[in-house]
């Protein structure tokens, strides 16, 4: 709703920031997301069809759900009405529910664009319920936190989850090459500055444009380009120390897993401290530590894999700075865990034989016979169970007929726990000797 200033005419002359300027008019010009609002594009097709479900849009800060939202009403002629559930309450929702009745009954629906959706509570979303049943709102609600864990599976159901980028180099270099035209003159930043405010905004298109717009407003035309430490003055924001989506990362990383796998501490918390300080998404770096802890140590040491996971648990609790001592403490804990790929190698086996030797069925004698013709049929017939055998072990076969035994699959070295497991495989595999199964 207008009020008598925007009536007059007199908002157009209003100072706008350039972001709000560079705002995108069709979803064809919203940056970064082609999955979405290219040519073959899901919300395209949406549109094309004629229809646009009620929708969950999940994306990082800045990665364009608002201006999709807005667009969307544009696109479908509903009436856009916002919210945001870090200032609004059950009060007012129930007065954007009775506009959009209101609207309703006079033939004209309601986009109802809930931002930061994930902040109401179970109750609050339950009440979007009935409304979006008969139609009186569509509902588009933003979010930065995973919807599989803060939105009710009620309001999921009734609702299309769209995922949205981060913006990558390519589409912060789009928005950075509008700003230029529409301030008729080039950033004045050399080539290293360039990637640096990328790299600044994080993948942040408001940020982009909000730091660009600071650059060109303090810096003179005809000015000599700002190098990267210059940058870094100007606009007061420490620029990273790689490119996280550049050869800086996967050098880093690399760098990280493989002082792990040698067993270095040191040089791990280096590397570790080393992208910390770039800027890296600290949960990046907890699925990677969890995954050094399956592929490279594994059973040598189990509790490995539940330390690396209590530590992303310790980060998703206590945030930053806290957070990443529980990082660190995983990293140096893996770094200098028993070293094992015998859990891998025995995966990748596995899945080897298993695509080779197609669908094999697996012995009667170990299926259950739930049926009178299963039975017929010899289905369970002569299995043992293994707890009342000698030692609690029978021996038997458990692979298909056809699938004759091969060297193993898992064969666990002499390290660590897998010490232990080894010995355990070499006395079954006697015993099942012994006791006419295949070894």
């Amino acid at each position: 709703m207008s009020n008598l200033f925007e009536a007059a005419g007199l908002e157009k002359g209003a100072p706008r920031p350039l972001a709000d300027r560079l705002r995108p008019t069709k979803l064809s010009e919203v940056a970064g997301q082609p999955h979405l609002v290219g040519p073959d594009g899901t919300l395209t097709r949406f549109l094309a069809a004629g229809r646009l479900p009620s929708l969950v849009l999940w994306g990082p800060p800045g990665c364009g759900k608002t201006t999709i939202a807005r667009l969307l009403a544009h696109e479908t002629n509903l009436e856009f009405e916002q919210l945001s559930a870090i200032f609004s309450g059950v009060a007012e929702l129930r007065k954007a529910f009775d506009r959009a009745k209101a609207r309703r009954e006079q033939g004209r629906g309601t986009l109802l664009f809930i931002d930061e959706i994930h902040r109401f509570n179970r109750s609050q979303q339950d009440s979007f319920l009935p409304y979006m049943e008969d139609g009186t709102i569509t509902l588009v609600g933003a979010t930065t936190e995973n919807p599989s864990f803060e939105i009710n599976a009620a309001v999921l159901s009734r609702a299309s989850v769209l995922t949205l980028n981060r913006l990558d180099d390519d589409a912060l270099e789009d928005l950075i090459k509008r700003a230029e035209v529409e301030e008729g003159r080039e950033l004045p930043l050399d080539a290293d500055a360039r990637d640096a405010i990328k790299s600044m905004a994080d993948g942040d298109g408001r940020s982009i444009l909000n730091l660009s717009e600071e650059v060109l407003a303090t810096v003179k035309r005809g000015t000599k380009p700002l190098n990267r430490e210059a940058l870094v003055k100007l606009v007061q924001r420490r620029a990273p120390l790689y490119d996280k989506s550049r050869e800086g990362h996967y050098n880093l990383i690399s760098a990280l897993h493989k002082a792990v796998r040698g067993s270095d501490p040191d040089a791990a918390l280096y590397y570790f401290c080393r992208m910390l300080d770039g800027g890296e998404d600290r949960l990046f770096l907890a699925r990677r530590i969890v995954r050094m802890a399956v592929e490279d140590i594994g059973l040598a040491d189990p509790q490995a894999l539940v330390v690396a996971n209590a530590a992303k648990d310790a980060y998703d609790f206590l945030g930053s700075p806290e957070g990443e001592l529980a990082l660190a403490e995983a990293v140096i804990y893996v770094a200098t865990a028993p070293k094992s790929n015998a859990n891998y190698v025995a995966y990748k086996a596995a899945m080897r034989a298993a695509k080779e030797h197609g669908s094999l069925s697996p012995p009667k004698v170990i299926l259950n016979a739930p049926t009178k013709l299963m039975e017929e049929e010899g289905y369970g017939d002569g299995y043992l169970y293994d707890h009342d055998q000698p030692d609690a072990f029978s021996g038997q076969n458990y692979f298909p007929d056809e699938f004759k035994r091969r060297p193993k699959f898992y064969d666990p070295p002499e390290r660590g726990f897998e010490r232990e497991l080894a010995k355990r495989l070499s006395y079954w595999d006697t015993l099942r000797k012994k006791r006419g199964g295949e070894s």
